[in-house]
C-alpha cells in the first residue's frame, strides 16, 4: 500500500508512522508534512490541505490506497467530500459529519437531541442578550465561540466582566469572524478525552487519554493546542468510560446516522466527571494533539491494515498494550501560545525509548531542524508507571539544549492524586 496523510504537525507525524511501521506499506506521503517526518521516512509532499484539486491529482498519479485526513479545517473545508466526488478512498468525517465540530451550536443540538449529557447551555448571536444571561448565571461561566478558532474560541471566565468582554470581542468586534456564541455553565470535575474509530453505526474504542492545554505548570498561563498528554489515565474507572460509552458514544454515532450523517473517522470526546457522571465539555472530529502521539503508540496491531478494514466495511482487528503507561511532553517555542521566534536551532532527534514526534519545524540551510511553529516536538516514551515515563522523558530534557525553548515539568502529575 501507499498511504497519504494529509497535515502537518505532531499528531500527522504520529499518524504517518504508525502506518508506516505496516509490512503492507511502502510508502507513506504527509501533504504538507514537516522537515521532521523526513527523519523517520516519511516522504513529505508540498501541497497545502486546502488545495483540494492538486491533493486529488497527487492521489491519483500515485495510486494512493486510502488518505487519511489528519486536522479539523481540512475535515470543515470538505476535504473528504471532495475526494469521495473524485472517487477516492479516504478516512474521515464528510463537511456535514464534521460539523459536529466546526459548530459547538450544532453540536449541542445533537446532544439536546439524542439526550446525551452536557452542560446547561444557550445560543446568542445578539450582544445585549448574551448579556443579560451572563449577568443572571454570574461566574466561572464558559463561553465559546461557535465556530473553529484554532484552540482560542473558548474562555473559562472567572468574572463576568471577562466574560462580558469575550462575548463583546466575538459578537461586536469580530474577533474570530464568527457570529455566534453559546454560554454554558461552567461544570467542575476531572476532565479526560475518549477516542472511538466510527464507520456508520459501529465503532471501536481507544484507550483513555488526558490532555494538558494551560501553557504552564500546575494549569496555570493562556490555554494551548495541548502541552503534553498520557494513557490510559489510571485513575479513571472503567465504570465511568462504560457509562460514558452507553451514555455519549453510542447515542452520538447512531444519532448521525439518523441525521443523514453517517460519521466515519476518529470521534474525540472531551469528557468531565460531574457529581451527576460524565457529561460532554466538546466533541472533535479528528484525533487530538498531542492525544495521538500517546494513544497510536499503545496500538500493537497493524493500523494500516485496521484502518483498510474499517474502510472496506470489515471488521478491523484492533489489539492494544494492556499494562504501562505512554507519556508525552510538548517542548514549544517561548512566547506560545502567543508571539514566538523562529529559526531556533533544536536539539538532536532522540532514539532508543523515547519518541520525537516533530511539529512546528522547518530545515535551515544547513539541513538543521530549527523551530518554524509554537508547539515545537513531543518527546513520548512508554513505561510501567506513569512516574517512570516521567522520569525518562525529564531526564532527557534536562539535558536538552532548549534554549528558547520551554516545557511543563508536571506532565501526568494529576495520575498521581
Amino acid at each position: 500500500m501507499k498511504l497519504l496523510v494529509i497535515g502537518s504537525g505532531g499528531r500527522e507525524h504520529a499518524i504517518a508512522k504508525k502506518l508506516l511501521d505496516s509490512p503492507e506499506v511502502t510508502t507513506v506521503y504527509a501533504a504538507p508534512g514537516n522537515a521532521g517526518m523526513k527523519r523517520d521516512g516519511i516522504d513529505t509532499v508540498s501541497i497545502a490541505i486546502s488545495q483540494h484539486d492538486e491533493l486529488i491529482h497527487f492521489a491519483k498519479s500515485n495510486a494512493i490506497t486510502y488518505t487519511f485526513v489528519g486536522p479539523d479545517d481540512a475535515l470543515a473545508a470538505g476535504i473528504v467530500d471532495a475526494f469521495e466526488h473524485a472517487g477516492l478512498t479516504v478516512f474521515g468525517p464528510t463537511q456535514s459529519a464534521a460539523e459536529l465540530e466546526w459548530s459547538k451550536d450544532y453540536a449541542k443540538y445533537i446532544m439536546n437531541k439524542y439526550d446525551i449529557p452536557t452542560a446547561d447551555h444557550k445560543t446568542f448571536s445578539d450582544f445585549d442578550a448574551a448579556v443579560s444571561y451572563i449577568e443572571s448565571k454570574g461566574a466561572p461561566i464558559v463561553i465559546k465561540a461557535d465556530g473553529l478558532a484554532l484552540g482560542k474560541g473558548v474562555v473559562v471566565a472567572e468574572t463576568v466582566s471577562d466574560a462580558i468582554d469575550f462575548t463583546r470581542d466575538v459578537l461586536t468586534n469580530n474577533k474570530f469572524g464568527k457570529s455566534r456564541v453559546i454560554v454554558e455553565d461552567f461544570l467542575v470535575g476531572e476532565e479526560f478525552s475518549l477516542f472511538a474509530f466510527v464507520k456508520g453505526d459501529r465503532f471501536y474504542m481507544m484507550p483513555t487519554a488526558q490532555d494538558h492545554k494551560r501553557a504552564y505548570d500546575n494549569d496555570k498561563g493562556p490555554n494551548t493546542g495541548g502541552m503534553g498528554a498520557y494513557s490510559p489515565v489510571p485513575h479513571i474507572a472503567q465504570s465511568v468510560v462504560d457509562t460514558a460509552i452507553e451514555m455519549i458514544i453510542r447515542p452520538v454515532v447512531s444519532g448521525m446516522v439518523k441525521e443523514d450523517r453517517s460519521y466515519t473517522g476518529i470521534l474525540y470526546v472531551g469528557l468531565i466527571i460531574t457529581a451527576a457522571g460524565p457529561k460532554v465539555i466538546e466533541f472533535n472530529a479528528r484525533f487530538g494533539d498531542p492525544e495521538a502521539q500517546v494513544i497510536l503508540p499503545r496500538l500493537t496491531s497493524d493500523f494500516a491494515v485496521n484502518m483498510l478494514d474499517l474502510l472496506s466495511d470489515k471488521v478491523p482487528s484492533f489489539s492494544w498494550l494492556t499494562s504501562g503507561v505512554t507519556l508525552g511532553v510538548v517542548v514549544a517555542a517561548k512566547g506560545y501560545p502567543g508571539d514566538y521566534e523562529k529559526g531556533v536551532a533544536l536539539p538532536e532527534k532522540t532514539s532508543g525509548e523515547i519518541t520525537t514526534y516533530y511539529a512546528g519545524v522547518a530545515e535551515n540551510d544547513a539541513s538543521t531542524l530549527v523551530t518554524n511553529g509554537g508547539r515545537v516536538y513531543l518527546l513520548e516514551t512508554t513505561a510501567d508507571t506513569v512516574a517512570s515515563a516521567q522520569d525518562i522523558i525529564y531526564q532527557t530534557l534536562a539535558v536538552q539544549d532548549t534554549t528558547g525553548l520551554f516545557y511543563r515539568t508536571d506532565i501526568g502529575d494529576k495520575a498521581h492524586v
